[in-house]
């Protein structure tokens, strides 16, 4: 087959109009083109006047080899590239060793599945309960129906943090090897639409995501793979640097040789389990800030001008940076168009902030992070103090909420005028228990707080009304990704603890749905191949 970039058509164009662009491209008759199929949709909204679609698409025809000789030297005209996932092998039917997953985001469902399909037969460890009934406990927890539970909530729970988020599904890691094709078609095959596989920035919702990480489950499941809840990980056994097995919470103990770690970012007691047996852990950078929100209408505006409210563009997204004169970064997170402001925290006492969206994406307003970049050197340095800054920023903003969940909050014009919030403007914010007005320069490291204050009026200038005097900003942002990275070797294998393979965003080694996916299917080919070699079984 080949491959057709950069074809670009009008918002409105007629179905035929692709087919018609293809021939024209290629000075190609009709009958000679066999097929084609789009790769990739996104679109072009630099001039809001002349806003088009622009596609990657692949096509079957009977000249591919006269084809390729004429645009040999046009960029935007290739051969297809094969993108068949292959598995690296396949286990022994009489194997009897099983490997241990510990967590069930999108990393361990990804390394527990690829494992499953190649016939290892996972264990899978989730210290949280079920998706469903996961999600009672969170949107209880939301409402003020229930309890807070440390156990099962925005972060912990089957489908991970990621299920309580945009469901975003597009990453900037290289991905040479194609992986990302086979988390996207996985998910396809687990009931995701199939636009996933094309649009520029798929996404999925909260809501979609519960069916389709219960139907991975039975995938695993229906593979000889075994997966349970409520079975925190208390502690890994190692000898000689080399895992042993796990004792859980309820004082089980399970053996095994290979255990993938894919915990997620908000494991503090697992980090410090894993520091107090010696595991090499270091520090890394993070990010620390607010989330913002404004009217959806007026994100969708300033990006699409009178394209605004188009159903093919959808909610406008954005992606913001500005690097601040005491030498600090500020940018956007986690955009969610049409979203919520969530109560993200895994721990008693403490507030944290993060955004989600539904597949719809019609909520009122526009939410993301506004963020600052830290690193090591902003707190004592040791590999786990990030994660003791991370919980007084929470602590603090648990205070300055009133101590009951709520969100410390402030508009956005006493935040730039430094001066508390006493009572909301125009702007609803969405974050559920409740918003606290206060004074936010309260509740972060004053260079953060500079930075914030330089970077808003900067961004309106991208963005008009970013700056708005009436757009909110909801306290704190504090998990935009794993304070601590735990180093690995090549293989994938813990740097000073064989057997060990830390993996996904927890680990420090992705950012998101899909690169965790990725990550997790990359794990699960390392500890194939290893028990393959140690059975002499390399297929």
């Amino acid at each position: 087959m080949l491959r057709l970039t950069e074809i670009k058509l009008p918002l409105d164009h007629p179905v035929d109009a692709i087919k018609t662009a293809i021939l024209k491209k290629l000075q190609l008759p009709s009958e000679e083109l066999i097929s084609y199929s789009i790769f990739k949709q996104s679109y072009d909204a630099r001039k809001k006047t002349d806003i088009l679609l622009v596609y990657i698409i692949d096509i079957e025809t009977t000249q591919e080899k006269q084809l390729i000789e004429r645009f040999k030297k046009d960029p935007h005209v290739m051969v297809t590239p094969d993108m068949t996932y292959r598995y690296v092998g396949q286990a022994p039917s009489n194997l009897m060793t099983r490997p241990i997953i510990i967590g069930t985001g999108p990393c361990g469902m990804f390394a527990g599945l690829i494992l499953a399909q190649m016939g290892f037969r996972p264990i899978i460890l989730e210290r949280g309960k079920a998706v469903r009934d996961r999600t009672v406990d969170t949107f209880g927890f939301w409402k003020r129906k229930i309890e807070f539970n440390p156990e099962s909530n925005a972060q912990f729970g089957e489908g991970g943090a990621g299920t309580f988020s945009d469901g975003k599904l597009y990453s900037q890691v290289k991905d040479p090897q194609h992986y990302g094709r086979k988390v996207l078609t996985e998910l396809v095959n687990a009931g995701a639409s199939p636009e996933i596989l094309y649009i520029n920035k798929p996404h999925i919702g909260t809501f979609k995501l519960v069916g389709i990480v219960q139907n991975m489950r039975a995938k695993i499941q229906s593979l000889g793979g075994e997966i349970r809840f409520q079975s925190r990980v208390e502690d890994i056994h190692i000898e000689n640097r080399r895992v042993q097995g796990v004792t859980l919470a309820n004082r089980e103990y399970i053996p095994s040789n290979y255990i993938v770690l894919a915990v997620g970012h908000s494991a503090r007691d697992t980090f410090q389990m894993l520091f107090d047996r010696g595991v090499y852990i270091e520090a890394k950078p993070f990010s620390i800030g607010f989330r913002i929100e404004h009217p959806q209408p007026i994100i969708d505006s300033c990006r699409f001008g009178d394209y605004a409210g188009n159903k093919i563009l959808g909610a406008a997204d954005y992606k913001l940076v500005h690097h601040c004169q005491n030498g600090r970064s500020v940018y956007s997170f986690c955009m969610c168009p049409g979203g919520l402001v969530v109560a993200a925290t895994s721990e008693i006492g403490r507030v944290v902030t993060n955004g989600m969206s539904q597949y719809s994406r019609n909520e009122r307003n526009a939410n993301s992070g506004i963020v600052v970049g830290i690193t090591p050197e902003d707190y004592p340095c040791n590999p786990l103090a990030g994660i003791a800054f991370q919980r007084r920023l929470e602590a603090q903003a648990f205070e300055l909420g009133g101590g009951s969940y709520d969100a410390p909050g402030q508009l956005v014009g006493d935040f730039l005028a430094n001066r508390p919030s006493t009572e909301l403007g125009k702007v609803h914010p969405s974050y559920t228990p409740g918003v606290v007005m206060t004074d936010l320069s309260q509740s972060l490291p004053d260079y953060a707080i500079a930075a914030i204050r330089e970077a808003l009026p900067a961004f309106d200038k991208k963005i008009k009304g970013f700056a708005m005097d009436d757009a909110v900003l909801t306290g704190v942002e504090t998990r935009t990704s794993s304070p601590i990275r735990i180093k690995r070797k090549e293989d994938y294998q813990s740097l000073n603890t064989e057997g060990l393979y830390p993996a996904g965003e927890g680990a420090g080694y992705a950012g998101g749905i899909l690169s965790a996916g990725i990550d997790g299917i990359k794990v699960a080919e390392a500890v194939a191949l290893s028990i393959l070699r140690s059975v002499n079984h390399i297929l």
